[in-house]
């Protein structure tokens, strides 16, 4: 290859934007509706994603490993942690926070209720939905419904995050 065509296809240092690879285009806070939903690819929990997480919570306790003892106390199988199963809902698995990165300050709250018992070998859909938009002075405040299915349809979690964003300074 010639020396000209080398440094055709190059572009020089300071043409280069790391936001020209953002993964979708970021909006901001008056750019985000109410009713918008971000979900996460389904994904399948293993007896070792809940060990895993056994080793990392340090939570010993015999439902989340031992079969024999989650039977023997009305358990089909031993019982996937509420903490492993709320991590579905991070907003990182979604698109969310590539749409709101320029205006990110910071995750401030969360909720969940964990209505049904996961296992090991099922598999798992989370969603989150903007339920509100509040504007707080110069920044604004996103809540959004978290919830996780199984692959039989039921809602196993379900709850809230809140989101602290940068509003857009008017006559911006």
């Amino acid at each position: 290859m010639s020396a000209d065509a080398s440094t055709t296809h190059a572009s020089a240092p300071d043409d280069f934007d790391p936001l020209d690879f953002a993964i979708v285009a970021p909006r901001t806070f008056e750019e985000l509706i109410v009713g918008e939903v971000f979900r996460a690819p389904s994904r399948t929990l293993t007896d070792a994603h809940a060990s895993a997480f056994q080793a990392v919570s340090a939570d010993n306790h015999p439902v989340h490993y031992d079969a024999v003892w989650a039977k023997a106390h009305g358990h089909s199988a031993p019982v996937v942690h509420g903490l492993q199963v709320l991590a579905f809902t991070a907003p990182g698995a979604t698109l969310f926070p590539h749409v709101i990165g320029e205006v990110f300050i910071a995750f401030t709250g969360l909720s969940a209720k964990f209505l049904g018992e996961v296992h090991a070998g099922d598999t798992l859909y989370s969603e989150l939905r903007i339920t509100s938009l509040a504007p707080d002075g110069p920044n604004g405040i996103v809540t959004a419904s978290a919830t996780v299915h199984n692959q039989r349809s039921e809602i196993v979690l379900s709850g809230e995050h809140t989101y602290l964003l940068r509003r857009t300074p008017a006559g911006a």
